[in-house]
C-alpha cells in the first residue's frame, strides 16, 4: 500500500508547514498546518501506511556553496515570464546547511533520488514547486495572486484564492475527490468568508500542500507528465510538464536570472 504526501515546508521550524495525505487511490484523507518537525512526524505517523511518496515544496538537495542551483535557473528561465521563477538556495545560508527537507528525508528514510522508482517497497521524496505546477495544470498565463504581498488587499486575495480552489477542483478532483471532502468544504468556507488577510493565511499552506500531494500522486503512479529539471547531484525540481499557453509577459533576451547573495534574504515566492 502506498500513501501520497504533500508538504508545503517552511524553511525554518518557526513558520507554518502545510501537510496533506492521500490514500492509495489518491483520495484526500487529511490536511492541516503544523510548525515543528515533531508535529510533521506526528502527521506522517498518523496518516501514512506502507510506502510513502512525498512531494515537498522546499529545497531538498542543495550542494552549491553560493549562488543558485542549475535547476532553479532553468525553472526561472522557463517559468519566470509567468511570474513563477524559483528563489535561489545555497549552503552559505544557514537555512540550507543542511536544508530542512533533507533533514526530514533522513529522519523518515525517504529516498530523494528521482531516479529511484516509487512504489517498490521504498519510500521516496521529490522536490516540487506549486507555482510552475499551477501554470501547467491550470493553463495559466501568470500565477494566481493569492499570496499576501505589498499592495494586495483582502478582496483581491480572496478572489484569487477562490479561483485557486476552483482550479484545483477542476484539475484534481479525480482522484482527490475534493468536492466530497469535509475538510475541503471547511477550507472553502474559510476562504469565501475571509474578512482579513490573516484568515486566508491560516489555510494557504494547507492548500499548497494539497497540490503537492497531487503532484506526489502523479509521480507515484508514473504519470508521463512529470518532468525532472536538474538531477540528484546538483539539485532538481519536478514539474508536471511544460506551459501550454503564452506567458503574460514574454521573456526578454538577457532577462534577469536569480542569483543568491549572502546577505539578508528577500521574501521567496514559495
Amino acid at each position: 500500500m502506498t500513501t501520497y504526501l504533500g508538504i508545503d515546508l517552511a524553511w525554518a521550524a518557526r513558520a507554518k508547514t502545510g501537510m496533506a495525505a492521500l490514500d492509495a487511490d489518491g483520495r484526500l484523507v487529511a490536511s492541516t498546518s503544523v510548525v515543528t518537525d515533531d508535529e510533521i512526524a506526528a502527521f506522517v505517523a498518523t496518516h501514512t501506511s506502507g510506502t510513502v511518496v512525498a512531494a515537498i515544496d522546499a529545497p531538498l538537495i542543495v550542494p552549491n556553496a553560493t549562488g543558485s542551483r542549475m535547476a532553479e535557473q532553468l525553472v526561472s528561465r522557463e517559468f519566470g515570464p509567468y511570474n513563477a521563477g524559483a528563489y535561489p538556495s545555497n549552503r552559505s545560508r544557514p537555512l540550507f546547511d543542511p536544508p530542512r527537507a533533507e533533514t526530514l528525508c533522513r529522519r523518515f528514510g525517504w529516498d530523494p533520488d528521482p531516479a529511484t522508482p516509487p512504489g517498490q517497497d521504498r519510500s521516496v521524496a521529490i522536490e516540487v514547486y506549486p507555482h510552475p505546477a499551477m501554470v501547467v495544470l491550470f493553463a495559466l498565463s501568470t500565477v494566481l495572486p493569492y499570496k499576501a504581498r505589498r499592495g494586495r488587499d483582502v478582496d483581491g486575495l480572496r478572489t484569487a484564492f477562490v479561483s485557486l480552489l476552483d482550479h484545483l477542483e477542476r484539475a484534481c478532483d479525480e482522484p482527490l475527490r475534493l468536492t466530497t471532502s469535509p475538510r475541503w468544504a471547511e477550507i472553502r468556507v474559510a476562504v469565501t468568508s475571509a474578512g482579513r488577510i490573516v484568515d486566508l493565511d491560516r489555510v494557504e499552506d494547507e492548500v499548497d500542500a494539497v497540490l503537492c500531494a497531487y503532484l506526489a500522486w502523479l509521480w507515484g503512479t508514473g504519470s508521463p507528465m512529470m518532468r525532472v529539471v536538474g538531477d540528484v547531484d546538483s539539485g532538481y525540481i519536478v514539474v508536471p510538464g511544460s506551459p501550454s499557453v503564452a506567458p503574460l509577459r514574454p521573456r526578454r533576451q538577457g532577462a534577469w536570472m536569480p542569483q543568491a547573495s549572502t546577505g539578508k534574504p528577500g521574501k521567496p515566492l514559495r
